[in-house]
């Protein structure tokens, strides 16, 4: 299998954790295939102003966040704290 059928991960996720509500609205596949993209690079569907600050805060090492939304079509968050040691799963109300 070539090496480009995996995304490449850009950086550690930390410690993955996820509030209730998420863990209640989502499935286990919407976070996984998320967690993924997050750590591929692929915000999501974040404004093109968030992505440009996501690509800063890869190279600083400042806070990560991306929005995805689930085969439900509830939007959630993955947030990735600078010092990349936790990586919260949670939905934009329990923000």
């Amino acid at each position: 299998m070539s090496a480009s059928v995996f995304p490449v991960a850009q950086f550690r996720l930390g410690k993955i954790v996820s509030t209730p509500n998420a863990i209640e609205k989502l499935t286990q596949d919407d976070i996984l295939r998320a967690i993924g993209r997050h750590q591929a690079g692929d915000w999501g569907d974040v404004n093109e102003h968030d992505r440009t600050e996501n690509e800063l805060a890869l190279k600083q090492g400042l806070r990560l966040w991306s929005v995805y939304h689930a085969a439900n079509s509830l939007k959630f968050w993955l947030i990735t704290e600078g010092n990349r040691s936790v990586t919260s799963v949670l939905m934009p109300e329990d923000y």
